[in-house]
C-alpha cells in the first residue's frame, strides 16, 4: 500500500505572512487599504524645504544669488511650489472625504485645492515678515548670538518657529493634516513641538528650543520668549458621556505680550492666564492664572553639602552620563 506524501510544512515566510493578513483581518485599525487617497508625507516634507528657502533666500538653496538675478529665482521657486502644493492639499481634501464615509463617491477636490492654494500664496509675504521679527527676537533675546546669519542657520528654535508659521496657515486654510506632517518634522529635527493650530503672536523666540511643548489652542502675544523644556499644556482632558474626549474647547493656556518663561516651566489648563510683562521661573508648575507683570518663581530647595569623607558609603550617590 503507497503513502501519499507529506504536503511540505510551510516556510518561515509564508506562515509570517498568514500571521499578519489574519492580524490586518481582525484588526481594522492601523492599515489602509481600498482607498485611493492619502498625502504624500516626502511630497510634503519637500514643499516645506522649499518654502523655507523662499522665506530665507541664499541659506538654503541656491548661494549665488544676487540683486541681478534674485527676482527669477524667486518666480521660480513659485512657480515650483504652486502645483505642488495644489497637488498636496487637493490629496488631503479628498482623503478626509474618503476618511468620513468610506463608501461616499468623493467628488472633485482639484477647484478647492486651487482656491486653497492661491490663499496660501497670497500668504507668503506676511508670513516672512513675521519670520524676519522672529529672528530678530532672538538676536536681541540671546547675548551669545553674533549676526542673524547664525540664527537663521543654526538655531533650532527659529526653524521650529519657521515651521509653525507656514504650517499655521495650512491650519486656518483647513488642512489641518498637511500642517501637522510639517510641524511634526521639525519636531523631529528641533525636539521643540508646536501644535499648528497655536495662536502666536509677532517677536516669538525659543530660546535653546529643546523639550517646548506648544498646545494646539495655547495663545501667545507679541514679544514673548520661552526658554527649553517649557510646557503649555492641559489641565485635563474632558470626556463626554460615552467616554470620548470632548474636541475643540481651549484646553491651553494664554500667555500675554512681553512675559518670559524659564527653563522647563508648565503652564496648564485652557482658563490659565499668564499676564503681560510677567517673568515665570524655572520648573514653576503653574496651574492658575497670574496678573501683568508677575514674578512667578519656586523656592529654593533645601540642599544638604557636606565633603565625601563625612558621609558612609550608602549615602553618596555616583553616577556617570
Amino acid at each position: 500500500m503507497s503513502t501519499l506524501p507529506k504536503p511540505p510544512l510551510p516556510t518561515l515566510r509564508e506562515r509570517l505572512a498568514q500571521e499578519l493578513l489574519s492580524s490586518y483581518v481582525g484588526d481594522v485599525r492601523a492599515r489602509r487599504i481600498s482607498r485611493r487617497y492619502l498625502p504624500s508625507r516626502e511630497a510634503i516634507v519637500e514643499i516645506l524645504e522649499l518654502l523655507l528657502d523662499l522665506m530665507y533666500p541664499g541659506y538654503f538653496g541656491r548661494r549665488d544669488l544676487n540683486e541681478k538675478n534674485l527676482g527669477g529665482y524667486v518666480e521660480d521657486l513659485l512657480s515650483r511650489l504652486e502645483p505642488k502644493i495644489e497637488r498636496e492639499i487637493e490629496h488631503c481634501l479628498c482623503y478626509g472625504r474618503e476618511r468620513d464615509d468610506v463608501n461616499a463617491e468623493v467628488g472633485p477636490c482639484a477647484p478647492r485645492a486651487h482656491d486653497l492654494t492661491q490663499d496660501f500664496m497670497r500668504r507668503l509675504p506676511a508670513v516672512r515678515a513675521l519670520l524676519v521679527g522672529d529672528a530678530q527676537a532672538a538676536f536681541d533675546g540671546d547675548p551669545a548670538a553674533t549676526h542673524l546669519d547664525e540664527i537663521i542657520l543654526a538655531y533650532p528654535g527659529l526653524l521650529a518657529v519657521s515651521v509653525y508659521r507656514i504650517a499655521h496657515v495650512l491650519y486656518e486654510l483647513g488642512v489641518p493634516l498637511m500642517a501637522r506632517i510639517m510641524t511634526e518634522w521639525a519636531h523631529g529635527r528641533t525636539g521643540c513641538d508646536i501644535h499648528p493650530g497655536a495662536k502666536i503672536g509677532p517677536a516669538f523666540f525659543i530660546d535653546h528650543a529643546t523639550g517646548v511643548v506648544i498646545g494646539e489652542t495655547t495663545d501667545i502675544g507679541a514679544g514673548v520668549k520661552l526658554y527649553q523644556g517649557v510646557t503649555l499644556g492641559a489641565l485635563s482632558f474632558q470626556r463626554d458621556a460615552a467616554g470620548q474626549l470632548v474636541r475643540g474647547r481651549k484646553r491651553h493656556p494664554t500667555v500675554e505680550a512681553g512675559s518670559t518663561l524659564y527653563a522647563n516651566a508648565t503652564v496648564l489648563g485652557g482658563q490659565t492666564i499668564v499676564g503681560s510683562g510677567s517673568v515665570i521661573g524655572g520648573s514653576v508648575f503653574l496651574t492658575h492664572s497670574v496678573p501683568a507683570r508677575s514674578r512667578v518663581s519656586m523656592k529654593d530647595p533645601e540642599l544638604r553639602v557636606a565633603s565625601r569623607e563625612s558621609l558612609s558609603e550608602p549615602d553618596v550617590l555616583y553616577f556617570d552620563i
